[in-house]
């Protein structure tokens, strides 16, 4: 008769090795097995029957019978189970324990990670001209109180730059400021002087200064987008920064009304 496969499986499931659940089924059908008979009722290789019985021994689910020639019996499977169970509540009280133990080793390990931050996570860095206009326009869109710009060539946005104007008036429509210096190049570029007409016709304060340090955008004293020259990657470009960090966005916003202070108000047409 074949052994039942769920038998083994559950056996197996009961932490024996498939071998030995096999060997087990097939000494539970008789008084007593010699190692070769039970090897080939329980399909085990002859070569590993003795390491498998020798095993159920040492588990107090086999005896051996001495004589002659050896024989092996079976424990009674309501006392085999038993032991099984008891292993397996043995293993799982040493698991809960090492739970336990590592448990609370990592719980403040865990805790003081969650405290921990990068000190460049606020910080981005923006290289390519398309992800800097993006930013640009994210930043624009930000600002819900106040919006402080300095303006100089070259420009990321288009020259109309419609979506600047929107944010602007929305600004100004829910009571807030938006102030923007430009360098004088600005009045010699008509192009450049007509969109400054335009974001002043949208409620845009302007002023000119000779020159300005960087390209600046702070939005409500905590969101800030500088673009400065890289002089290590070549004529032209630039890298951006995005910060999101209130005391620095509050120092440079002193830095701007400074500028402000000292620039020149936009001719009259």
């Amino acid at each position: 008769m074949e052994l039942d496969d769920s038998a083994v499986n559950d056996l197996v499931s009961l932490g024996l090795p498939r071998y030995e659940a096999r060997v087990y089924l097939a000494l539970v059908r008789r008084e007593s097995y010699t190692a070769a008979e039970v090897a080939r009722a329980a399909d085990v290789p002859r070569q590993r029957v003795y390491d498998v019985l020798d095993a159920l021994v040492r588990r107090r689910l086999a005896v051996l019978r001495p004589g002659r020639v050896a024989a092996f019996a079976a424990v009674a499977p309501e006392l085999a189970l038993a032991r099984l169970m008891a292993l397996q509540r043995e293993s799982l009280e040493r698991l809960d324990q090492v739970s336990a133990t590592l448990t609370a080793a990592l719980l403040p390990v865990w805790a003081d990670g969650r405290t921990h931050t990068d000190p460049l996570d606020y910080i981005e860095v923006l290289r390519d001209p398309k992800a800097i206009a993006e930013r640009f326009a994210s930043i624009q869109r930000q600002a819900t109180h106040e919006l402080l710009t300095f303006c100089k060539p070259p420009f990321v946005a288009p020259a109309a730059n419609n979506e600047g104007i929107k944010a602007v008036r929305r600004l100004r429509q829910a009571g807030g400021t938006a102030r923007a210096v430009y360098t004088h190049d600005a009045l010699g570029d008509a192009e450049v002087l007509e969109n400054v007409r335009r974001f002043s016709a949208a409620g845009e304060e302007s002023r000119f200064a000779p020159r300005l340090p960087l390209k600046l955008v702070i939005a409500d004293a905590a969101l800030v987008l500088c673009d400065m020259p890289d002089p290590m990657a070549g004529t032209g470009a630039t890298t951006a920064l995005y910060i999101e960090h209130p005391a620095l966005a509050g120092c440079l916003r002193l830095a701007f009304e400074t500028v402000w202070e000292q620039a020149e108000p936009a001719p009259r047409p």
